[in-house]
């Protein structure tokens, strides 16, 4: 992995206050997801990558995954950026889209706490070279030569299945303190608390039921079970954690919501009627919401776009819609959200939908 995570800088991704049209300031991105801003301004894109030659099994859709070491994190500094970590494990689709690997970045105190994806029973882990078993399915942070282990989230899942569903680890959100680490497990359904290398729950997400699809083909009225799939935590302003879901299939539209959790407390419903949300945030004290496919994952195909909501008093106002192609992460800053667009997009062009870049855009 690379050294250097955190290189001193004054310089801002291309800040300036909100106003305009969107603008990209990073582009040609592997698979791009969580972001954020380092102690210097600089901003950080965490890189799924795009899998490798293996070894190659199924993934959590069913489909065929191989591994690499192509995920990695790049620092965006003014109009210049490039790869400030390397080498870290990720599972994509033989044509390296769908990546899975570094999944979010958060800051404290001067080191970098970076989420990697596995999506995967624990135990095929056992199937991957040294690397991938040591960056796969962990919270890394840095350290003085590059990225290194901070918890091993997978492991943690394995041991104790918090849900009770089965084990199935994919760490995909963090939010960094002082006295530890708030990480989002979306396989899991957790959100977890890490200090000094150790794991406890902070709250599950209930599994609930819904009313069958019709293309499922089973009888009318028939319920089945929908997984949360929580992908993403911020902080409040309250001091309260905020946690947004994916759901699981059949990725209901318009049942994705946003919990409020205070430790010791079951997980509060605040805000409902999304559809995948993929990320969250606070800007002066307003809550943002990112759907990764406003028309439902299950329609992407033929509808990519994703929807960047604000949620007031008096409900969610839309941002923003066209433009945003499958975005990833969201990070928000001097009156504008820096969202990783094409973020199901591998660096090579190979995508239909283009490359993974970040865009920059206005709130007003």
């Amino acid at each position: 992995m690379a050294a250097g995570l955190l290189g001193a800088t004054s310089a801002v991704a291309g800040e300036h206050r909100g106003g305009g049209a969107p603008q990209v300031v990073a582009k040609g991105l592997d698979n791009p997801r969580g972001l954020a801003f380092g102690p210097h301004g600089a901003l950080y894109v965490t890189e799924a990558g795009s899998g490798g030659s293996g070894p190659c099994f199924a993934g959590p859709e069913g489909d065929e995954v191989c591994w690499g070491a192509s995920g990695a994190v790049t620092v965006v500094r003014g109009r210049h950026q490039k790869r400030a970590a390397t080498d870290i494990g990720s599972l994509a689709a033989p044509d390296g889209t769908q990546a899975i690997g570094p999944s979010d970045i958060a800051f404290r105190n001067g080191k970098a706490y970076v989420t990697v994806g596995l999506g995967a029973d624990p135990a095929m882990r056992d199937q991957l070279p040294l690397l991938g078993r040591k960056t796969n399915g962990w919270l890394l942070k840095s350290g003085w030569h590059g990225l290194v282990g901070a918890a091993d989230v997978a492991r943690f899942e394995a041991k104790n299945d918090p849900d009770k569903a089965g084990p199935d680890s994919n760490p995909n959100s963090v939010v960094a303190e002082r006295r530890g680490q708030a990480v989002v497990d979306a396989g899991g359904n957790t959100l977890l608390w890490v200090k000094h290398s150790k794991i406890r729950v902070l709250a599950k997400f209930p599994e609930r039921t819904i009313v069958a699809p019709d293309f499922l083909g089973l009888p009318p009225g028939t319920k089945i079970p929908l997984q949360s799939v929580p992908t993403s935590v911020a902080k409040g302003p309250d001091g309260a954690y905020y946690v947004g879901e994916l759901t699981g299939f059949p990725f209901p539209h318009g049942k994705a919501r946003v919990y409020k959790v205070k430790p010791g407390h079951e997980p509060k419903v605040v805000a409902s009627g999304f559809t995948n949300v993929i990320d969250i945030g606070f800007h002066h004290g307003k809550l943002y919401v990112l759907e990764i496919a406003h028309a439902g994952l299950l329609n992407a195909e033929q509808d990519p776009r994703g929807a960047l909501y604000r949620v007031g008093h008096h409900g969610k106002k839309l941002i923003k819609h066209t433009g945003l192609v499958m975005p990833g992460g969201l990070a928000l800053r001097g009156g504008n959200a820096y969202i990783s667009n094409c973020s199901v997009c591998p660096a090579d062009g190979s995508s239909p939908l283009g490359t993974g870049h970040v865009l920059r855009v206005p709130l007003k």
